[in-house]
């Protein structure tokens, strides 16, 4: 799957590092002020970068909305392969000095970075995806409960399954991820305790490729239909939509993550049999961020993501999808279960 890029390269103090920044209106600030009031913004996104049509897209869409409604100017800057924390530290401290406020960091991965950087931008808001570890006065942790929405995934899975046999892909084997995992299986097996669960991840710490290469998706879900599964559910960034690939050119199903991967334009060829997507609001929380700092009352903390708060869900672009009544009435049932508390869902395989 091509990747979705526009680059403009600025130096930076150490000449052996680039930072490749975009501004969403075409130019880039040179702005060094860190006292915004959210007139200025920054994403810096994960593995894969703008154009994965799942998870760095949905930061992207947040960020357009803001740009839209707003009036402030984005900035984007793009992950290099196999980059070190010490390149994240560099390039959130470029778009903090640049007068970007919040900067925010798309993925789990920036946690390092943001720990040794935001002490030094104060009055600067950072806003980290996927991670509650790092805290501080001007961070914001911006979390969702991945497990809720992949257990509905679960339930939807059991119901159509004609083989008794489905799929789960985890990118890289990391504590995020596996809440997928667990999520899913649990919704799996509530839902028919009869039908297997294959589950694999591509990759392993600290190699996160599993998040970047579509052919690693594609070979994992070609595995998993050749041992009947016909409902197969990837949770792996970019690697992902090599297992979409497959998964519908087999003529069975995919279930999308993190965006409505029904909708995804990169991925229109196999939309028919992508049956449904594990939402994340990851555009929603972006913006949330965006406009508390823009208000002058930036979040800071702890704001977490759940199906009470539809900040995580199950997309029903499909039509093939709504036309399943009793799959549908099942994975509403479910979900008020979750909500109501009478089910609790795993965060752990």
């Amino acid at each position: 799957m091509r990747r979705i890029t526009r680059i403009a390269t600025v130096g930076v103090a150490s000449a052996a590092l680039a930072l490749s920044v975009t501004a969403c209106g075409g130019k880039s600030s040179s702005d060094t002020s860190s006292d915004s009031k959210g007139d200025k913004i920054a994403l810096a996104y994960d593995i894969g970068g703008r154009g994965d049509q799942s998870f760095n897209d949905a930061a992207y869409v947040g960020l357009v909305k803001a740009e839209k409604d707003l009036g402030v100017k984005g900035t984007e800057a793009e992950p290099s392969d196999g980059e070190s924390d010490a390149d994240k530290v560099q390039r959130l401290t470029t778009l903090a000095r640049a007068g970007n406020n919040p900067v925010i960091g798309v993925g789990f991965a920036y946690a390092p970075a943001i720990k040794k950087v935001a002490p030094k931008f104060p009055k600067t808001t950072f806003g980290i995806i996927d991670d509650a570890s790092v805290t501080g006065k001007n961070i914001a942790n911006l979390v969702f409960n991945e497990e809720q929405g992949s257990y509905l995934a679960g339930v939807a899975a059991a119901k159509v399954s004609k083989t008794k046999t489905v799929g789960f892909i985890g990118g890289v084997e990391t504590p995020l991820i596996k809440k997928f995992q667990a999520g899913y299986e649990q919704g799996v097996k509530d839902t028919d305790p009869s039908v297997k669960v294959l589950s694999q991840y591509l990759t392993q710490p600290p190699n996160f490729d599993g998040f970047s290469k579509p052919d690693l998706g594609k070979a994992a879900a070609q595995g998993q239909l050749d041992k009947k599964a016909d409902v197969v559910y990837a949770a792996a960034g970019l690697a992902g939509s090599g297992s979409i690939e497959a998964t519908a050119k087999a003529g069975k199903w995919a279930i999308g993550v993190d965006s409505d991967q029904y909708n995804q334009k990169g991925l229109a060829a196999y939309k028919d049999q992508i049956l449904t997507s594990v939402t994340k609001d990851v555009s929603g929380s972006v913006f949330n961020l965006i406009k508390s700092v823009k208000d002058g009352k930036p979040q800071t903390g702890e704001i977490r993501y759940g199906l009470d708060k539809n900040g995580v869900g199950l997309a029903d672009s499909n039509p093939a999808f709504t036309k399943m009544t009793d799959v549908i009435a099942a994975v509403d049932k479910a979900k008020k279960a979750i909500i109501d508390g009478s089910v609790t869902v795993k965060t752990t395989p």
